[in-house]
């Protein structure tokens, strides 16, 4: 896909399992937002927790993508690729005294951590120093008492107070590896993204990836976030518990129903490219449906 425009998307899959429909939903939105800009889009393969991909799952997903007529520029990048680069940010962080050591266990944290919206708020035990004779787990950084904005393109804006609601959180894992709102910026930043489209379970963990952009001075997309969809249970649908997986005998009905969810206006097309011509050519953010509650928050303010 060529670039007529300083608009540059990506769509970030985890190889967990086969895409679903949930997963299908965010990539027609994403790519139909970079093909109403006349932009480019990307894929990059989400695999920094090592304990939750499925080998093969990478292969998979990516032929499904060609199977629904999605076009990428470049080669797909792989986050387990740059293990060196997540470390080397983090000792930045380190050592300007943004972020620190953290010698606490879950079991330790969940025994005196309060709460917010089933969310453990981390109660601050090493944020001045380790413990005596105790060694540091993880890292974490340094939340400031704030209220943080995210101006939405779709859901308007999200206000989150990250030292209340969230508390100094992870980002280098117990395990070594980097943690995804680290890894999800550093990326970002590296290949150039300008606007992220993605379901709106991930609205929540916006204001953390902003402070990080601002704190290392990394650049900040545009993010529009998209309705979630829910199985019959009233969950999200999710890769690991291999939820409703996509039948590919039929592609365009997959896309169609996609854009349907997406509250797009219906239209006749004969094939998968034909979709995405005329997918391009009408994509209108303003059709949206309104986030329901449990997809955002209190501190969500819907667009009019």
């Amino acid at each position: 896909m060529s670039s007529e425009s300083s608009y540059r998307g990506r769509f970030a899959p985890s190889p967990s399992g086969p895409l679903h429909f949930g997963s299908i939903v965010s990539a027609v939105a994403s790519y139909a937002d970079a093909k109403a800009h006349a932009g480019e889009w990307r894929v990059r393969i989400d695999d920094v927790d090592k304990t939750r991909s499925v080998a093969g799952a990478d292969t998979l997903i990516l032929s499904t993508l060609e199977r629904l007529g999605f076009e990428w520029a470049g080669t797909p990048t792989y986050q387990s690729h740059k293990h060196s680069r997540y470390l080397e940010i983090i000792g930045i962080l380190l050592a300007r005294g943004e972020a620190f050591h953290c010698a606490c266990s879950r079991t330790e944290i969940r025994a005196l951590a309060s709460s917010h919206n089933d969310t453990l708020i981390y109660p601050g035990t090493c944020r001045q120093g380790l413990p005596p004779g105790r060694q540091g787990r993880s890292v974490r950084l340094r939340t400031p008492n704030t209220i943080s904005t995210v101006t939405d393109r779709f859901a308007g804006d999200f206000e989150q107070n990250l030292a209340t609601e969230v508390g100094d959180f992870v980002i280098l894992r117990t395990d070594g590896l980097a943690a995804y709102q680290l890894a999800v910026v550093v990326d970002d930043d590296d290949e150039g993204i300008t606007h992220i489209v993605r379901g709106a379970d991930l609205l929540s963990s916006t204001p953390q990836q902003q402070l990080l952009q601002t704190l290392l001075g990394l650049s900040r997309p545009a993010y529009g976030h998209t309705p979630v969809v829910f199985g019959e249970d009233g969950r999200k649908l999710s890769k690991k518990d291999a939820a409703h997986p996509i039948v590919l005998d039929e592609p365009l009905p997959v896309l169609l129903k996609a854009w349907s969810f997406l509250g797009q206006v219906n239209f006749d097309a004969d094939n998968v490219r034909e979709f995405w011509r005329e997918a391009g050519r009408i994509w209108c953010p303003a059709r949206l449906p309104i986030l329901p509650a449990q997809q955002g928050s209190a501190s969500l303010q819907t667009r009019p």
